[in-house]
């Protein structure tokens, strides 16, 4: 018999969870806060509205472009390492900056240039900490809990997404509240002196970085050593000899091993394939707030609704959806069987809520379909995660899912510009709205590929590959 999780593994998920759940809140308040202080810190003054554009799109690049080159060779160290030391070392890493930040805020002295550096190192960091972890939890959990623990991986990003930017506001506003006699004398002296909480919400992302650093001390986190052992006890190979999942040669052998498992076996291909570019089609970060301000505008303003109240309510319906949509993940466990049917219908739904959103008046209307675009997210994140885990060898994991990250990801800038492009040449929400249709016409059309339909068949799927592993 090869690897078996622990007895007590699932307890073991779930501590850890919960642990990076509060990490993953400190980290949402910081990118909070982060613009908080470009806007009234670093760039106040109107005529400054181009030197904060750029300041933002180099806050968001800095950390995008360091996760996309770092996380190949991330997915490589975590077949390579000790995966409880890699997350440790992360959380310690990621602490020590929030803490450096909280302090130059606090004191004045914190630069622009000092806020894209630290993006960058805390997208490097967070690529490697994603990688151990995500390899880690399926270590812990059999096939038939894995749909649950990936919904209730899910649920950690929606959740922070509804609580922290009222958190985050409500830290922010602790020095003004202080300074208006609201607080108790003794920590309200301190916190007066404080110009903006800015530093409080870095020093509070500190502290969740090593709380979940402490959780992680005291957690049994099976390491690749482990499945290796395993894998040599069910071959009867003699223990120190080399298993088949053992990493060999460069972290580049690593890199490409990683491309050559997913491009010899078809079906996982198309799998990557029909996310990629579903992920090309959702530039919502572009095209919300366009059709907020225009599709929208008679509604909410009829309303007596402020922009940026109008823009916030969408957002929190939108959250709320990949909240609700995670729970119902976590409890239900996920299909058993035909798990890419529910993948596929899941992503052809959210492409029609995503047509919806570009087309229906009223905001009541579009916050129906912001919810339902981001209800149906973890129920395909959860499952194409599940087929992931169960068709690919643990001790691949690491580098096969770098490179599966790296290739999902990496057409989201280009969805940036297409969705730029296109917003200046047709109606926002006409321009949403077509791309959501190609979300549905893509996934649709993965029902009559056979490749696709037979991704969850472990024998099918190495058939292809020759029955070999790379």
């Amino acid at each position: 018999m090869g690897y078996q999780p622990p007895a007590n593994g699932f307890r073991t998920f779930v501590i850890l969870w919960a642990s990076q759940s509060v990490s993953v809140l400190g980290t949402e308040i910081t990118l909070f806060a982060l613009n908080v202080w470009l806007v009234t810190v670093a760039y106040p003054l109107a005529e400054q509205q181009p030197q904060l554009a750029w300041a933002l799109a180099a806050v968001g690049m800095a950390m995008g472009l360091a996760s996309l080159v770092i996380t190949p060779f991330a997915g490589a160290l975590a077949d390579r390492l000790d995966r409880k030391r890699l997350m440790l070392s992360m959380n310690l890493v990621n602490g020590a900056v929030m803490a450096a930040a909280a302090f130059l805020a606090a004191a004045g002295l914190l630069d622009v240039w000092m806020v894209v550096l630290a993006a960058g190192l805390l997208g490097m960091t967070d690529a490697v900490h994603n990688s151990a972890f995500d390899t880690s939890y399926a270590m812990l959990v059999s096939d038939e809990q894995l749909p649950r623990a990936n919904g209730m991986m899910q649920t950690i990003w929606s959740l922070s997404g509804v609580l922290s930017p009222a958190l985050a506001a409500s830290i922010i506003a602790l020095p003004a509240l202080a300074r208006s006699g609201a607080l108790p004398a003794g920590p309200g002296a301190f916190l007066a002196r404080l110009e903006t909480g800015v530093p409080l919400a870095f020093g509070v992302d500190a502290a969740s970085f090593l709380l979940a650093a402490t959780v992680l001390v005291f957690l049994r986190i099976p390491s690749p050593r482990d499945l290796r052992r395993a894998e040599q006890a069910a071959q009867g190979a003699p223990p120190g000899s080399a298993a088949p999942s053992e990493p060999q040669g460069s972290l580049w052998a690593d890199v490409r091993f990683g491309v050559q498992y997913i491009r010899r076996r078809p079906p996982l291909a198309w799998l990557l394939a029909t996310f990629a570019v579903a992920n090309l089609c959702l530039p919502l970060s572009v095209f919300v707030p366009l059709v907020v301000k225009v599709e929208l505008a008679a509604d909410w303003t009829a309303r007596g609704m402020t922009y940026e109240a109008a823009l916030a309510a969408l957002n929190t319906m939108m959250a709320a959806g990949g909240l609700t949509g995670g729970i119902l993940v976590s409890l239900w466990g996920g299909a058993r069987r035909r798990r890419v049917v529910v993948l596929l219908l899941s992503m052809m739904l959210g492409g029609l809520a995503q047509v919806g959103l570009g087309l229906l008046p009223g905001l009541y209307l579009a916050g129906a379909a912001a919810f339902f675009i981001s209800f149906t997210g973890p129920m395909a994140n959860a499952h194409s995660q599940a087929i992931w885990q169960g068709q690919v060898d643990r001790g691949y994991q690491g580098r096969v899912f770098a490179v599966r990250r790296v290739t999902a990801q990496s057409l989201t800038p280009l969805g940036q510009v297409m969705a730029g492009w296109l917003a200046a040449r047709v109606a926002p929400g006409l321009g949403l709205a077509l791309l959501g249709g190609v979300v549905v016409l893509v996934s649709g059309a993965q029902f009559f590929n056979r490749h696709v339909m037979r991704v969850e068949d472990r024998a099918y799927v190495e058939s292809c590959a020759g029955g070999t592993t790379a």
